[in-house]
């Protein structure tokens, strides 16, 4: 691990700790308490969840969360009963360029919860679990904004992000050296494009729970192909 690593694994950890401590919220401290923030702990012991998220456009402080799609997982198995999916009706309505894009009808969303009345479902379903999810500013920010106008309190944590792992190899050090003297594009980080280098088919986008399962099994092949079970997982998480 490099000491960027070292440093970011340390600083999570610590800060987990303290907000446990100051949580005014049960739901949220019992979030905390049990969050798997050892940066030492071997990935292959971490109980994991894939994390998908749709939204109504890319900006969290004007656009909200539209679906949200779970699916818990280790690097052996993936619990496809246990998935949860939430159509939400989000409070910024819906542009026809958005439903265009997730399938999701207005007539989908206006009977469906909103983010406050699934809020114990969703982070009971995330309890001592390491979140997983491909390209974590999308995820991480909207989560962030959605639970603190909630709760009214930060929410922060470490995550594994897919397409970061595959950044690491293809944009950057000697594989992206190569591919730029050979005159190539970048290479596509696009999840599907990323599945694609290890053999996973390719599966339909924009559904919360199919793109969770996609995301899982990519980071399942990406450990086997180029880490092993006993990697620390604070070697992965951002």
């Amino acid at each position: 691990m490099n000491t960027q690593s070292r440093g970011a694994a340390s600083d999570w950890a610590s800060w987990m700790a303290g907000a446990c401590e100051q949580a005014r919220d049960s739901r949220l401290a019992g979030f905390y308490r049990d969050f798997p923030h050892d940066p030492s702990a071997p990935v292959a012991d971490l109980p994991l969840i894939a994390i998908d998220l749709e939204t109504t456009g890319l900006d969290p402080a004007r656009h909200a969360i539209l679906s949200i799609g779970l699916l818990p997982f280790t690097l052996s198995s993936i619990r496809l009963s246990d998935r949860r999916h939430w159509v939400l009706r989000p409070p910024t309505g819906l542009s026809g360029e958005s439903v265009r894009f997730h399938n999701i009808t207005h007539s989908d969303t206006e009977q469906a919860p909103t983010m406050a009345e699934i809020l114990t479902d969703l982070l009971t379903a995330l309890a001592g679990r390491l979140p997983v999810v491909h390209y974590h500013p999308l995820e991480r920010r909207f989560l962030q904004r959605a639970l603190e106008q909630e709760l009214r309190q930060p929410l922060r944590f470490p995550l594994i992000d897919t397409m970061e792992l595959e950044a690491r190899r293809h944009r950057r050090g000697g594989l992206a050296r190569l591919r730029h003297w050979l005159g190539r594009p970048p290479a596509s980080l696009r999840l599907n494009d990323c599945r694609q280098r290890y053999g996973l088919p390719a599966y339909g986008t924009h559904h919360a729970v199919l793109d969770a399962l996609a995301t899982a099994e990519l980071l399942q092949a990406q450990i086997q192909h180029h880490y092993d079970a006993t990697t620390p997982v604070g070697e992965l998480w951002v």
